[in-house]
Parts: C-alpha cells; sequence; structure tokens
C-alpha cells in the first residue's frame, strides 16, 4: 500500500507538469491520437520532468499490485488527484478552498478504509481468454482515440480520458497476467496488451490535456483506470478482501473514488501557468 501510494503522488506530481506542458505545446491537427504532439511536448522540459516522476509511479505500482487486490491499487492511484490538487495549490499558486481541501480529506478517509479492509492479491491464474480479451480491449482504446478527433472538444475531452484510463486500467490487470520476464513471456498476449494499453493511454492523455477540458478528461481516466480493473481482480483472478469487512472495501473505494472526481479539475491548468505570478483562486477550471 505504500508503494501504491508512493506512486499517486508521483502520478499526481506528474500530470500538473505534463498538463502545463501540453497547454504549451503547438496546436496539433485535432486528432484523437495526435504522436507529433507527444513529440512538441517532449520538447517541454516540463514533460520530460513528469516522464521521469511517471517511470518511478510505474515501478512502484508493479510491486504494489504484487501484493495487494488491483481494487486497493486503483483506488490509490484514483487519489492521485489529490495530490495533483495539493501540488497545483503550491506550484501555480492556488488556493484551495475549504470545499477542496475537504474533498482531499475524504481521499483519505477513503484510501483508510480501504486499506484496513483489503486482503491480499488474488492467486487465480489469468486464463487465455482474459489475456486476448485484455489485448482486444487495448486495441479498442486505440481505436475509441482515433474517432474521439471528430467530437466536440468537452465531450473529445471525456472520451479520450475515458479511453486513456482504460489503457492504464489494461497496465494494471496485464501485470498480474504476467509472471516472469523471460523468453516465454513473448508468448504471453498480456504483454502485448500491457505495450499496446500503456502507450495508446499516454498518447489520448496528452491529447487530451492540449485541447478541451482536462477536467472531464481526468474525471473519465479516473473512471476508466478504476472501476474496470478491480472488477477484473475480484471476477477473474480471486482478490478478495477481509474476512467480513467487504462491506467496509466496497465503501471506502467509492469514497476515495469519489473524492478524486471532486478534485479532477486540479488538472486543470491555467493559460498563464508560466507566469511567475500564478493565477487567482478558482481559475484553473479555464473556459
Amino acid at each position: 500500500m505504500i508503494c501504491a501510494l508512493g506512486a499517486a503522488v508521483c502520478f499526481g506530481t506528474a500530470s500538473v507538469l505534463q498538463a502545463v506542458a501540453a497547454r504549451a505545446a503547438e496546436p496539433g491537427t485535432g486528432s484523437g491520437v495526435d504522436t507529433a504532439l507527444l513529440l512538441r511536448a517532449l520538447r517541454q522540459w516540463r514533460y520530460l520532468a513528469g516522464l521521469g516522476l511517471d517511470g518511478v509511479g510505474f515501478v512502484l505500482q508493479i510491486i504494489a499490485l504484487r501484493h495487494i487486490p488491483i481494487y486497493a491499487v486503483g483506488a490509490a492511484l484514483a487519489a492521485s488527484l489529490a495530490v495533483t490538487a495539493v501540488v497545483a495549490a503550491r506550484l501555480l499558486r492556488v488556493r484551495l478552498s475549504r470545499t477542496e481541501w475537504g474533498a482531499v480529506a475524504v481521499v483519505c478517509v477513503g484510501l483508510v478504509m480501504l486499506g484496513l479492509a483489503s486482503g491480499e492479491e488474488g492467486t487465480l491464474e489469468g486464463t487465455l481468454a482474459l489475456k486476448l480479451g485484455l489485448l482486444a480491449v487495448a486495441g479498442l482504446v486505440l481505436v475509441v482515440g482515433a474517432v474521439a478527433g471528430g467530437l466536440p472538444d468537452r465531450s473529445r475531452a471525456l472520451t479520450l480520458g475515458l479511453a486513456a484510463g482504460t489503457g492504464f486500467g489494461v497496465v494494471e490487470v496485464a501485470v498480474r497476467l504476467i509472471d516472469d520476464i523471460s523468453l516465454s513471456t513473448l508468448a504471453n498476449p498480456a504483454l502485448y496488451a500491457l505495450l499496446l494499453g500503456g502507450g495508446s493511454a499516454f498518447l489520448l492523455l496528452t491529447s487530451a490535456l492540449q485541447r478541451g477540458s482536462v477536467t472531464a478528461a481526468t474525471a473519465g481516466m479516473v473512471l476508466g483506470e478504476t472501476i474496470g480493473p478491480a472488477v477484473a481482480g475480484v471476477a477473474w483472478l480471486g482478490d478478495r478482501t477481509r474476512d467480513g469487512l467487504t462491506w467496509l472495501a466496497v465503501a471506502g473505494f467509492a469514497v476515495a473514488v469519489a473524492g478524486a472526481l471532486a478534485l479532477a479539475r486540479f488538472g486543470e491548468p491555467p493559460a498563464d501557468a508560466g507566469a511567475p505570478t500564478g493565477p487567482s483562486p478558482g481559475s484553473l477550471t479555464g473556459p
């Protein structure tokens, strides 16, 4: 759980840096899958710093997924938005209201409930059908991203965010379906699901942050990376809670995700994020 929370800190900080960098990059074609935008964003030091934090967070995420249920890791990663809110308040000089600090507290309470109720990770091995299905979902994420390019800005951002979250969710499940790193791993469809899902998610999230409502994009991402993987862990991989505490785990999961959704707007950088004085309170939501 400590590793999962460490990953949340890394991802939450990275999201602020990447959102600012993506907005600073030159506009692209408007396509959902805009690889050129990713290349332009890579010229921004903030984006590179964010990628470095993402790398550290990914390692911590893998460690967590090897020891606790997927639903606990997913809720902890959703809590990265609470980290985003605090980091945005520090780096962008935005004052959080009492309601917003309350949402941060709600996320923390939800994680405590989940930590008390979660058991060990499931011991069931994923079937070939599950691995192939995961690869199919990863491919579908890429298709949805390409189609989303023609949608209006807000719908586009929500769709791209949801698709990106689904891609990150594919990574969460795929990590559990890869036993070790060896030559036999090359024949495991989960490996290719992990690579395709993770790569597609990065492309789509970068496009979502560059144009449209980042609030909608981050909210969609939270939903995509928590609910589906949690169901997969319980239904097919044997994730369970402590005896008699299923209700507490469900409540903690719901509370943590709800608090994270309430803080989704803190992925939204102000237009003058690079200015030394920072925005006025409440200006992160943008147009």
